[in-house]
């Protein structure tokens, strides 16, 4: 029986997580962590299916929400081969020891909460520690580059594509014999959009019989990439003008080191008004460091930059905060600074503190680069809540509030419709990853732009293929 049953990112945007039964090989496609203020304690539960039994875990690429619960799959018995590519390998080791960090912190609050419920036995301990994050890189793992097969078996084989996402990312493409014809599945992973600022681009899938796709952006087209930069451009040199500070939330992986590339742009050009800018995130330092390690997967832009004048990432007015101290010590600069601090949705991180201290000022302006979970601090921002709890207080919302969504990683409703249009043989096609009323209308789009029926896929829903 070949079939696939999803576990998580099924109306929803976090938790990715798919069982592949094929040919009695047992795949899981991603094992990623619920985020949000509902899905914390999710992340807890038992795993629905028999750890013991998967024979590969595949990962797209190196996102929370696609790894964040690995390390829990190897301490409960997990015991097959990770693939991945190799820039997505070391990324997860950067995101998972940094997410075992934060865990062991989140647990204390999880923990008051289930005690105050009478549920104490359900979190007894964090989700994971660095210990374990240090067993998963003990597993075997094999390296497979874009566009590259491996046999899993005979009669299975699987290709990653360019996801155009983030550094390392793919789709994947797992190719079987079903009675003697030859079958495709295929799993988008999260595909990114047309215009990229500082990644290859996205590759063409050419043939699939089934393709399960994400929609977290299936409602809606970014703004251009252009019209989004000119945005970005004109908010921060306004926001230093009046002498305020630019406060930007932003992801450790891809987000930053696009804004960093687009200030470096700025500082060259002579658009950037004397100021300091601080990238206040050792993950996002890390992750940058790992950008500038790998420029084959750069633009051709960046590749030359990197060639003729170094690190593409760093320039003269950028300071890294690499110590908790250092990250204080922003506080005493009253105006005219650029900070980047994590998390990119504001749940804990750096960029708490700097909320706390910067929100309620009108001069300021808070610049979110990127989608905000509902349950989030940084979706409460973005939805206009005149207050806003921090460490425990009520902060007052007076700075000033911008969502730029061109920058994005994820395609938007064009980019995918497109991607989809030059896919041959296309007989099922299923919707993961986005939240079930922009998928909805992402289906009505699908129908009217390529005629394919998508179906929305439930939670634990068996897909028979």
């Amino acid at each position: 029986m070949n079939r696939v049953t999803p576990y998580g990112a099924a109306q929803s945007v976090t938790g990715s997580c798919h069982l592949v039964e094929l040919l009695g090989l047992k795949i899981l496609i991603d094992c990623g962590m619920f985020q949000g203020e509902f899905g914390l304690e999710k992340n807890y539960d038992d795993f629905e299916f028999d750890v013991n039994e998967i024979d590969y875990l595949i990962i797209t690429h190196g996102h929370l929400d696609h790894i964040g619960r690995v390390p829990k799959l190897v301490k409960d018995g997990f015991n097959g081969v990770i693939i991945a590519t190799q820039a997505t390998k070391e990324i997860a080791n950067i995101m998972l020891n940094d997410s075992a960090k934060i865990l062991k912190e989140e647990y204390k609050t999880l923990r008051r909460k289930a005690k105050r419920r009478g549920d104490e036995k359900r979190i007894t301990e964090p989700l994971y520690t660095i210990d374990h994050v240090k067993e998963v890189f003990l597993k075997e793992w094999q390296i497979l580059e874009y566009r590259k097969e491996l046999n899993l078996s005979k009669d299975v084989a699987i290709t990653f594509g360019d996801a155009g996402h983030i550094l390392g990312s793919a789709f994947v493409m797992i190719d079987y014999k079903d009675k003697e014809s030859k079958k495709r599945v295929v799993f988008s992973g999260d595909i990114g959009s047309k215009e990229r600022m500082i990644l290859d681009p996205l590759d063409t899938l050419s043939s699939a019989d089934t393709l399960f796709i994400e929609s977290t952006y299936g409602d809606r087209n970014h703004r251009s990439l252009k019209e989004s930069i000119k945005e970005f451009k004109e908010t921060v040199i306004n926001t230093l003008k009046r002498d305020g500070n630019v406060i930007i939330p932003s992801f450790a992986i891809e987000r930053t080191q696009e804004i960093l590339w687009l200030l470096n742009n700025m500082q060259a050009d002579g658009e950037l008004p004397k100021c300091q800018v601080f990238l206040d995130s050792p993950l996002a330092t890390k992750a940058t460091r790992l950008y500038a390690k790998y420029p084959v997967h750069l633009n051709e832009e960046l590749e030359l930059h990197a060639q003729e004048n170094g690190n593409p990432f760093k320039f003269a007015s950028l300071n890294i905060s690499a110590t908790k101290q250092e990250s204080l010590l922003i506080n005493k600069v009253k105006s005219r600074a650029i900070i980047i601090a994590g998390s990119g949705m504001c749940h804990g991180g750096r960029i708490m503190h700097h909320l706390k201290h910067r929100l309620w000022n009108e001069k300021n302006c808070v610049i979110f680069v990127g989608f905000q979970v509902e349950g989030t601090l940084g979706r409460e921002i973005i939805n206009g809540y005149e207050y806003v709890k921090i460490y425990g207080e009520d902060i007052i919302v007076k700075a000033q509030v911008e969502t730029i969504n061109g920058f994005s990683a994820h395609a938007g409703q064009n980019d995918m419709i497109e991607w989809m249009s030059n896919i041959r043989d296309l007989k099922n096609l299923y919707l993961i990853h986005g939240e079930k009323d922009k998928m909805k209308i992402f289906t009505q789009k699908i129908k009217e732009e390529l005629d394919l029926d998508a179906k929305i896929v439930k939670y634990a829903e068996i897909v028979e293929l």
